[in-house]
């Protein structure tokens, strides 16, 4: 066998997929030739009626009700290839492409030659076979480390449990996160908080249980928010998100300062990854008389943005600044 083909996984084509049966994990478990009913996932889907996005925590209770096994951790790019090594494909949590929401991809190998990481695509080629979108390593660990490098392992238990992890103890504390989202979406904003607090409590070094936490508070306008993000950050000082949504807070008390500086953090970890963030900036760019510089975030944000609903209020105000 060839030794690149020793790193690449070779995964089912999977095109069903439900909000609470994502395709990452639909993907992951019919490698494991476990076939996760469809009208499980429906059933569950009927709590989330108006909401868009995948829910993972649901998806990964319906394959553990099924006979599988989960991990989810903070990695690396080393402990990742060993996980491919050992035949299993990890799901990540990367940015979201154009906004700021996130979304989960199966890797499905690496080749160490051209130092790409593989990642599973939906569609197949005319044969069925699956195909696989190569991502150069260090643009895909610049932006997995956006999201703290989050991984989710799926697998048999067996399997699972001769997986050595460098951040095994992370996994309860990680899977709280996961479960506040699920509660936050289902607007039971308390049990939220309490979730969040308990994941804090079993790490109180995990940045992304800091983030959501602080962002919560956030929604509450409450300014204890800060402090959590600027906890999350010390811990991972490449967050977006975290960058992001300080900004939003300092903007909502008119620190223009502040939010600025936040805004542009952000800005400069991931310049593509948002465009509402360069409206918000152009804003108080403008109450700061920083009047040229408001005029580029208004054009960036159109540029990242261009069927913006607003568009034409946007190219107004970039004539009259």
């Amino acid at each position: 066998m060839d030794e690149e083909q020793e790193h690449q996984l070779l995964l089912p084509l999977v095109e069903e997929e439900n909000i609470c049966l994502p395709l990452p994990i639909n993907v992951v478990s019919r490698y494991w030739n476990i076939e996760l009913p469809m009208a499980e996932a429906t059933e569950s889907a009927k709590k989330y009626s108006d909401f868009n996005g995948s829910i993972m925590i649901e998806g990964i209770e319906l394959a553990e009700r099924h006979g599988l096994s989960c991990k989810i951790v903070h990695s690396s790019l080393i402990e990742l290839k060993k996980i491919i090594d050992s035949g299993i494909p990890p799901i990540v949590i990367l940015p979201g492409i154009p906004e700021i929401t996130q979304h989960a991809s199966v890797i499905t190998g690496y080749n160490e030659e051209e130092k790409t990481i593989l990642h599973y695509i939906q569609k197949g080629n005319q044969e069925g076979e699956q195909q696989e979108g190569a991502i150069p390593q260090n643009v895909f660990d610049r932006e997995w480390s956006e999201e703290g490098r989050l991984l989710i392992i799926i697998s048999p238990s067996e399997i699972l449990s001769k997986v050595t992890l460098e951040n095994n103890s992370q996994n309860e504390s990680n899977r709280l996160c996961f479960n506040s989202e699920k509660l936050n979406i289902l607007k039971n904003s308390t049990e939220a908080i309490s979730s969040l607090k308990k994941s804090i409590e079993l790490d109180s070094n995990n940045s992304t249980a800091l983030h959501l936490y602080g962002t919560m508070l956030n929604q509450q306008n409450s300014p204890e928010c800060i402090s959590f993000y600027e906890r999350s950050l010390k811990i991972n000082a490449r967050s977006y998100l975290t960058f992001n949504g300080l900004g939003n807070f300092y903007l909502k008390i008119n620190e223009f300062e502040k939010a600025e500086n936040s805004y542009s953090k952000a800005i400069e970890i991931n310049p593509k990854r948002s465009a509402k963030i360069y409206k918000n900036r152009a804003y108080l760019r403008e109450k700061l008389n920083k009047n040229s510089d408001a005029k580029e975030d208004l054009k960036s944000y159109l540029q990242y943005f261009p069927k913006a609903p607003d568009r034409g209020i946007i190219e107004q105000a970039i004539r009259e600044i």
